[in-house]
């Protein structure tokens, strides 16, 4: 929604601060008041082309800002999350222009500057101006297409068209690169055939260099091992080993312990010490049992680590890594078998292509229903609203497939009875487009995500009752989005809710544009005036207050 719109040194206005309300706002003022400032401003806003004859005669530059609250935007706020502009839980919008006299410009969201490519991107996500405007956003395919799946209620079956067409295009990609690279993919397929044969042939297993290496130490130490433990042996309980001499020792100490009482301690430390030297010896047969001496075995396992080691450093790895590079080779060769079958990718795609289809001919039985509705409902309302006779028709246009679907959406109208019905961008006129816009916003408000509605020139050749129509259903518009409308019409600037007034004032010999809010009182006179013209008696603005009376009933 705006929340305020700032203007300094702008065509005639030396400075503007409006603030916006939700609701239905009209404009009103005579006739080259600056009514169209506004506007102007505003689509510089959202991306406009500048122009340095803006700038206020004078002055050096114009500074344009706006500023929107973005919290009922999704589209909008993802987007500005998406690109850094904004962060969470932030959901005030600024957006702001300056133009010098040299004619150039300078944009900048949240005060980050932009391009004016980003700037229509948001703009047309926050601001919709009906009438003869760029901005309009029904004149857009994109926009038409979106507004008639929404009414379809069509959302979910077009977010699976979209990734059933992505699907399609990859499987497609896939086989014309298949194709082109045929010949590269078969050396390839080569080169990792070579490779895998090598590895398998070798058939390196998990865990076998560790349990290889531990195996094969022991083997190429066995004799050392044997030896050693010999010897110990003999050390211990040879004739003249360890034991036999502890053996004596605690004889000796044995045979003076009643003398010599202390004795009794060392006897029994003696006696753990044998006890300790038993088990090494236990330990020494076990290990010399547990020996192998088998040579040729050695000799096997010395040429299988050798080979490991030569393939390793073949492939610039650690010989532990072997098995792994088996099974990594063996997985991209299926791979590539898989990629380069053609006939497989080419069935790939025909599945792909019949998934898009019929998801894509389930969304267009849905756009031609909802179409025919939607067309129906419109016209109805355009007979409401001084076109007699006029229709709206929504023409589904075959055309090659693609992430939208297997039609191109166009809005038509015949303004008139009896004329060719025209794509609704190329109607000429621009209070015709205005109020086909409107019947069709009656139609769809629901449906329409973009918050902020500006109507100009809605009301150019209409009056009476058929004002009162568009009035009221400005107002109904009002109750779910913010409408702002410019109008000549009294009948439609008593609907408002909030009523602003365009006037021009000679200041210092200059002419300047200012806009005021009106007041009860002061709304009571500018219907008045709209109703009579400049002379105001106090039948018209009677006349005036009943209108309002009966508009804000």
């Amino acid at each position: 929604m705006l929340l305020a719109l700032s203007l300094r040194d702008f065509v005639i206005v030396d400075e503007l601060n409006l603030s916006f309300q939700s609701g239905f706002t009209v404009l009103t003022g005579e006739t080259g008041a600056g009514k169209s400032i506004i506007l102007d401003a505003l689509g510089l806003l959202l991306g406009d082309k500048a122009d340095y004859q803006q700038i206020r005669h004078g002055a050096q530059e114009a500074q344009l800002s706006a500023l929107f609250d973005v919290s009922d935007t999704p589209k909008a706020k993802s987007l500005l999350l998406e690109q850094g502009i904004l962060a969470e839980p932030e959901h005030e919008l600024s957006i702001r222009r300056i133009i010098d006299v040299k004619g150039k410009s300078r944009s900048f969201l949240n005060n980050q500057a932009v391009t004016l490519g980003q700037l229509r991107q948001i703009g047309e996500l926050l601001v919709d101006i009906h009438g003869q405007n760029a901005h309009h956003s029904l004149n857009s395919e994109a926009a038409q297409r979106e507004l008639l799946d929404a009414f379809a209620g069509a959302d979910e079956i077009v977010i699976k068209v979209q990734q059933a067409y992505q699907r399609w295009q990859e499987a497609k990609r896939d086989l014309e690169r298949a194709q082109q690279q045929a010949e590269t993919m078969a050396i390839e397929r080569e080169r990792l055939q070579w490779r895998y044969d090598e590895l398998s042939g070798l058939n390196p297993q998990e865990n076998e260099w560790e349990n290889l290496s531990r195996s094969h130490d022991a083997l190429m130490h066995a004799a050392d091992i044997l030896h050693t433990a010999e010897t110990v042996e003999l050390e211990l309980n040879g004739d003249d080993g360890l034991v036999s001499r502890l053996y004596h020792c605690r004889q000796q100490l044995t045979a003076l312990m009643q003398a010599a009482p202390a004795f009794a301690d060392c006897v029994v430390l003696l006696e753990s010490v044998e006890a300790e030297l038993s088990e090494v010896s236990s330990y020494l047969r076990d290990a010399s049992a547990s020996v192998e001496t088998d040579e040729n075995l050695l000799a096997q396992q010395g040429q299988r680590m050798q080979d490991l080691i030569s393939m390793a450093r073949k492939y610039r790895l650690e010989p532990e890594q072997l098995p792994a590079e088996l099974s990594k080779t063996e997985t991209a060769l299926n791979e590539l078998d898989a990629a380069t079958d053609l006939d497989i990718l080419q069935n790939h795609v025909q599945q792909r292509e019949s998934e898009f289809q019929h998801v894509a001919q389930k969304l267009s039985a849905k756009r031609a229903q909802a179409a025919t509705k939607l067309a129906k409902q419109t016209t109805t309302h355009m007979q409401d609203l001084a076109m007699k006779g006029a229709r709206f028709h929504i023409e589904l246009i075959a055309c090659s497939p693609s992430s939208h679907g297997l039609e191109q959406i166009q809005y038509q109208v015949a303004a008139n009875q009896g004329s060719p019905l025209r794509a609704m961008n190329k109607v000429a006129s621009g209070g015709e487009l205005a109020r086909i816009s409107l019947a069709l916003q009656m139609v769809t408000s629901k449906y329409n995500a973009i918050p902020t509605l500006i109507f100009d020139e809605v009301d150019t050749g209409i009056g009476g009752a058929v004002a009162d129509v568009v009035g009221h259903a400005l107002r109904d518009l009002g109750k779910n989005r913010q409408v702002v409308a410019i109008t000549h019409l009294p009948q439609v600037a008593a609907c408002g809710q909030q009523h602003w007034q365009v006037r021009k004032q000679i200041k210092k010999g200059q002419t300047l544009s200012e806009i005021g809010v009106l007041q009860s009182a002061e709304r009571i006179d500018e219907i008045a005036r709209m109703l009579g013209g400049e002379t105001i008696t106090d039948t018209t603005r009677s006349h005036a207050k009943e209108m309002l009376a009966l508009a804000q009933q």
